[in-house]
């Protein structure tokens, strides 16, 4: 019979990958098994507010609570349940944020120096960022996803030149997911052109932004515009369709990781 730490160390792996849903199948699972447990609770709350969606928030503040209820001192639940209550709108959900104040009272008063108050302290940092500080992470984002695509378009070009086949379908190695969904979404003559875009994308963006401004210092200097326009914003559309076909792949994946990680962590059931 399964334990309390299995389930843990289940949930603990499909969150790190990323399988939200699959996080919370697997304490529910815990649940019904083995009956209420604080732990297996955290997990189901986690599962649901890294959706990060109302219903999915409502759903998870119901885990917390029932959490609290059976470990009222439980730190992953204070927590957890303090970073969902900081994330909260004050106008829609008034009374979840003001309980994000008890809570981090609660957890500083059992353990100041605990990881679990660090990470609510990172939150709070996070819930006081000003507007600028939201696009400058916006603008890392987008910079971060840079390289990945890079690096993917570059796989998949090595793999087309060696005739790479694609894994076994029970892997559950996530590159080797990745690159097998890679090649499977954009191998053929007529993904070339987003083959090569991706591989040269720092490059292409760069050679964009020169072509924006000249397209907008021709336009004005020629009468057609009399000042900035977003015409020259048009060159960059390919490059945004392209980041976004190997962004879906990834995310495509993702999905494909997660389920061949929970197949081989139920034993195929």
């Amino acid at each position: 019979m399964a334990t309390v730490d299995a389930y843990q160390d289940r949930c603990e792996q499909l969150f790190t990958a990323g399988g939200n849903a699959a996080v919370r199948r697997a304490a529910q699972e815990g649940i019904d098994q083995l009956g209420p447990h604080p732990d297996l609770y955290c997990w189901l709350a986690l599962g649901h507010a890294a959706e990060d969606d109302d219903d999915h928030d409502d759903r998870a503040e119901e885990a917390f609570r029932a959490g609290l209820a059976l470990d009222a001192d439980h730190l992953g639940l204070l927590a957890g349940y303090a970073e969902l209550c900081l994330r909260a709108d004050g106008f829609d959900h008034p009374g979840r944020a003001a309980r994000a104040r008890v809570l981090v009272r609660r957890l500083d008063e059992l353990a100041p120096q605990s990881a679990q108050a660090q990470q609510v302290a990172a939150a709070e940092r996070w819930a006081n960022r000003g507007y600028w500080e939201d696009l400058r992470m916006g603008a890392v984002a987008v910079v971060v996803a840079g390289p990945d695509t890079e690096a993917q378009a570059r796989t998949l070009d090595a793999d087309l030149r060696q005739g790479t086949a694609a894994p076994a379908e029970n892997t559950v190695d996530r590159d080797a997911i990745v690159r097998a969904a890679t090649l499977e979404a954009l191998s053929g003559p007529w993904n070339a052109p987003v083959r090569f875009l991706g591989r040269y994308r720092t490059a292409a963006w760069i050679a964009c932004g020169i072509l924006c401004l000249l397209t907008n210092t021709v336009l004005r200097q020629t009468g057609v515009v009399d000042s900035f326009s977003l015409w020259g914003g048009l060159w960059a559309v390919p490059l945004w369709i392209v980041d976004r076909r190997f962004a879906a792949v990834r995310k495509e994946a993702e999905a494909r990781h997660v389920a061949a990680l929970e197949a081989s962590l139920t034993g195929g059931k």
